[in-house]
């Protein structure tokens, strides 16, 4: 068995387990910690591909920052398990389904003679190739238009999330800036002629 094969079934076993320790685990934290593994072991299977770009953005975009501030709302939160745990056996024959599916297809990929002869056209990258230019080439040139209709998506998810949650508080401070653009000397300054002590003692 060569070295890259060993690494490879490696990383798989580690993504699996981290897989199913996020689905079994009662804790939500220790559950994110399980996606945390999973999401490593994905990024190692991502550098075995040669795609460096894809596994760093991988690590920093969700582990170093989803799950990070997923981390930080769980512990901040006090979540009443016992009540998380109420609605399993009620939607486990709906999950299971889906999840019988999803195998079904992967199998299905898996067996597909199509699939098995993807190896053999590997071909190995040249001297100075930079998957990072190729993919920026397929993303703003050959996909443009998805690319920028699911730009256009994820912001007006943005702008939506942030109306949907935006509450105005009595009793709130908030500035105004066109108030403070406006205001004058005279409305905030006022002179007052105070007396020096040497011209209250001469009176």
């Amino acid at each position: 068995m060569e070295f890259s094969t060993f690494v490879f079934y490696a990383f798989a076993t580690l993504l699996l387990a981290g897989g199913i320790g996020v689905i079994l685990s009662r804790n939500p934290v220790h559950a994110a910690l399980f996606l945390v593994l999973a999401f490593f072991s994905g990024s190692g299977l991502w550098m075995l591909l040669e795609a460096e770009f894809l596994a760093i953005s991988l690590v920093l975009v969700y582990v170093g920052a989803v799950m990070v501030l997923f981390l930080f709302v769980v512990m901040m939160l006090d979540i009443n398990l016992d009540q998380l745990r109420e609605g399993f056996w009620k939607y486990f024959p709906l999950g299971g389904l889906v999840a019988l599916l999803m195998v079904g297809e992967l199998v299905l990929s898996v067996m597909t003679p199509r699939f098995n002869h993807l190896g053999s056209n590997l071909v190995p990258a040249p001297e100075g190739y930079s998957n990072t230019r190729e993919l920026g080439m397929q993303l703003y040139t050959t996909y443009v238009y998805p690319f920028e209709l699911a730009s256009v998506v994820l912001l007006v998810a943005i702008v939506a999330a942030i109306a949907l949650t935006l509450r105005r508080r009595k009793g709130t401070k908030y500035q105004n800036p066109a108030e403070q653009v406006r205001v004058r000397r005279e409305d905030r300054v006022r002179m007052v002629d105070m007396k020096t002590e040497g011209q209250g003692e001469a009176s």
